[in-house]
């Protein structure tokens, strides 16, 4: 399946390892997912203190988020990465495991450091916006 997705780049914008915009067509179904956690299916926290581990558990909850509304990694338009951190290595880590999941697929991004999620021991979080052919 093709995604709805556009990625757009421009060289008159420094290098960066995401694209700076997105588009959908007209008629696409957009999907807003909520923030995906890195939460256990007994609702515990994965890895407390490890944002790598974090930041892989959220891509699987993401993934897994995506399916149930009919879409893939590739349909994602952007996201915004939340670290809860004030280092930027914390965060870079983070980014690193959620970049490499996306693959080519390298959408427009923000990657954010903040005071604290809503979870006991929670670190990253990742929200996204997708879109799909708007046959509904």
């Amino acid at each position: 399946m093709t995604s709805a997705v556009r990625l757009i780049r421009s060289s008159d914008l420094a290098e960066a390892p995401y694209a700076y915009a997105a588009t959908a067509p007209a008629g696409s179904r957009l999907i807003f997912l909520a923030g995906s956690c890195p939460l256990e299916d007994d609702g515990s926290t994965t890895a407390p203190g490890d944002y790598a581990a974090q930041a892989a558990r959220c891509v699987v909850t993401l993934r897994t988020a995506l399916d149930a509304a009919g879409a893939q990694l590739t349909d994602v338009v952007s996201t915004r990465v939340l670290v809860a951190s004030t280092r930027q290595a914390d965060l870079v880590t983070a980014w690193d495991v959620i970049h490499d999941a996306f693959g080519a697929h390298d959408v427009p991004s923000t990657l954010l450091g903040v005071t604290v999620l809503g979870y006991d021991d929670q670190l990253v979080e990742i929200e996204a916006i997708a879109a799909v052919a708007g046959d509904d």
